[in-house]
């Protein structure tokens, strides 16, 4: 069994088609499926049932995935561990956000770090707050932007808070909350409102600074993304809270401060382990002092 083999079976297992996979690794179908008729015969086991339309894992495909995973990343961090211990970095980094960012200017940064190391592959992926924590812990994920509530626990993995601040009421331009210089969270209880799922760090903000107040709301539409948030807000079907840092990137809409209003604290996390020599140069750009951290 090799490395390439196993490149071969992630291929076809995330293309979910022998045809995508052989054009994604740059090899004629055949070859590829030669390949990956071979590790089959070694482990003896089929690792793929297909039919002329479509391909899918078997249970021993399941089971052979997470280990292919591993250990091709173990050998690209060997290959990234050598050719740092020369001088230069390479490998892959992988970062996750939160879509509002706002403690730092996360196209600014990764244009900066492109600049320094040139042959680090680099992979964003947007998520929640709660799913990125779990995404570092399970090394899935170098580091990751939070937006969560005061007090939400990190567990697993290393954090630093990043900024802090407070919500804004954001409302279409024809709104009658629009013509408003400041709120507070009473005078919105009568609105509904565009948030986030029930549940989610980010939606958490806004229930417990009206819990604290002793108000109750009602949440009309729940959403995944800001963009839908935005486009519903600007159609006059709610008001949505948005952190006031995120806010001034939105145009046509009138953000209304709130006096009481919830509070969003931004973390940067990373692995409590040691991070990759990529991962390293990407924490050291963003200040943090990994000499002083211990695994």
């Amino acid at each position: 069994m090799d490395l390439q083999q196993m490149r071969y079976v992630l291929a076809v297992a995330e293309t979910a088609s022998f045809t995508r996979a052989a054009e994604q690794c740059h090899i004629v179908q055949s070859a590829l499926s030669h390949q990956v008729a071979r590790l089959e015969k070694e482990l003896g086991a089929r690792l793929f049932d297909r039919t002329s339309r479509r391909v899918w894992l078997t249970a021993a495909g399941e089971a052979f995935l997470p280990a292919a995973r591993q250990a091709l990343e173990a050998a690209e961090r060997a290959r990234a561990e050598v050719a740092a211990a020369t001088g230069e970095i390479r490998g892959r980094l992988t970062v996750g956000s939160i879509p509002t960012v706002a403690a730092v200017d996360l196209p600014a940064v990764l244009r900066d770090y492109r600049r320094r190391y040139p042959q680090v592959r680099i992979t964003l992926r947007a998520g929640s707050s709660e799913r990125l924590v779990e995404h570092v812990r399970d090394g899935l994920l170098d580091a990751a932007f939070l937006g969560v509530q005061p007090g939400f626990r990190t567990q697993g993995v290393r954090d630093r808070e990043l900024a802090q601040g407070r919500h804004v009421a954001v409302v279409a331009p024809d709104h009658p909350l629009a013509t408003e210089q400041e709120v507070d969270l009473a005078s919105l209880t009568e609105e509904a409102f565009v948030d986030f799922a029930d549940g989610s760090a980010a939606r958490a903000q806004s229930d417990q600074a009206f819990a604290a107040a002793g108000l109750r709301r009602e949440v009309a539409f729940e959403v995944s993304g800001v963009e839908l948030m935005v486009r519903m807000v600007r159609n006059g079907l709610g008001v949505a809270l948005l952190p006031a840092a995120f806010t001034a990137e939105l145009h046509g809409l009138r953000c209304v401060p709130i006096t009481n209003g919830p509070v969003r604290v931004e973390r940067l996390i990373w692995s409590r382990f040691t991070p990759s020599p990529a991962a390293s140069a990407f924490l050291g750009l963003l200040g943090v002092d990994l000499p002083s951290q211990t695994a």
